[in-house]
């Protein structure tokens, strides 16, 4: 079982950048696919990027290239780097596991503005 604690978020111009940390509890994480969501306001939750517990990673096609998914299984650790960000990369930005998601489990989520 395994809980998450998202840090980082903050207020960005554009062309900014922000790297989000997550902290997750757990004896096996070394063993999930961790993800990253974002939610903006009146909008459904959505998966931006994913890494397996082989380190292989996925992006949505709106942050390829600017967003890098990481892990530190040593320390419990899922990382996001946000380079570039725009103003639509404005959201709620949640970490979770393929476990997670199943379970509809979320933690509270660090708040990413981009705005001049």
């Amino acid at each position: 079982q395994v809980q998450f604690v998202e840090s980082g978020g903050g207020l960005v111009q554009p062309g900014g950048s922000l790297r989000l940390s997550c902290a997750a509890s757990g004896s096996i994480y070394g063993t999930y696919t961790m993800d990253w969501y974002g939610q903006a306001p009146g909008k459904q939750r959505e998966l931006v990027a994913r890494i397996s517990s082989g380190g292989s990673t996925n992006y949505a096609d709106s942050v390829k290239g600017r967003f890098t998914i990481s892990r530190d299984n040593a320390k419990k650790m899922t990382y996001l780097q946000m380079n570039s960000l725009k103003p639509e990369d404005t959201a709620v930005y949640y970490c979770n596991s393929n476990m997670g998601v199943a379970r509809d489990s979320w933690g509270q989520g660090t708040q990413v503005t981009v705005s001049s």
